[in-house]
């Protein structure tokens, strides 16, 4: 589902990536470890063309990452990504967050797609909090947030940047299950 081979990036002359490779299957998790600093979010960035490699190929269902054919806007509705800092809508509800995409990206109807959007809210125990704004919520809520967002596209894959990070110890085993 998902292949690196032989991925490399360099900003400027500092070389962040070093001939990665790997392969990831579908059903299969992943765990990207290490130091601050040492190339991980790069990583996970270079899957969806967030970050463009110099050297190397990225496969992602079949579709070269870093191909200039490559339709990446098409790539990234299919391949859900959750930012570290989360990157919600600041002037939209929790609601409107997880809607936009679906019925812009997706053209999904407005009804459906809400319908969806309140489904995964409260899988991640968060449907008392539709109609507010992320300001209104912890960094678990907004991450919850984010996590639910992404799962509204129906994505193949999913890719997480410090997935855990702000998240209450006794959500994080009911977000990933």
């Amino acid at each position: 589902m998902i292949t690196l081979k032989n991925v490399s990036k360099w900003y400027g002359h500092f070389q962040v990536l070093t001939d990665c490779s790997t392969e990831v299957k579908k059903g299969e998790v992943v765990v990207v470890c290490g130091p601050s600093g040492s190339g991980k979010s790069t990583l996970i960035k270079t899957v969806n063309g967030l970050e463009p490699v110099q050297q190397g190929e990225i496969t992602v269902d079949g579709i070269v990452v870093n191909d200039k054919k490559t339709d990446l806007a098409k790539l990234r509705s299919r391949v859900g990504m959750v930012f570290q800092h989360f990157e919600l809508f600041p002037h939209l509800s929790i609601i409107e967050n997880l809607t936009l995409a679906q019925v812009k990206v997706l053209k999904r109807d407005k009804a459906p797609a809400r319908e969806k959007a309140l489904k995964l809210l409260e899988r991640v125990g968060l449907s008392a909090h539709a109609n507010k704004f992320p300001a209104q919520l912890s960094g678990g809520q907004q991450q919850r947030v984010a996590i639910a967002r992404a799962l509204c596209m129906d994505p193949i894959a999913m890719l997480f940047d410090e997935p855990t990070s702000a998240l209450d110890p006794e959500m994080i085993t009911k977000c990933w299950t």
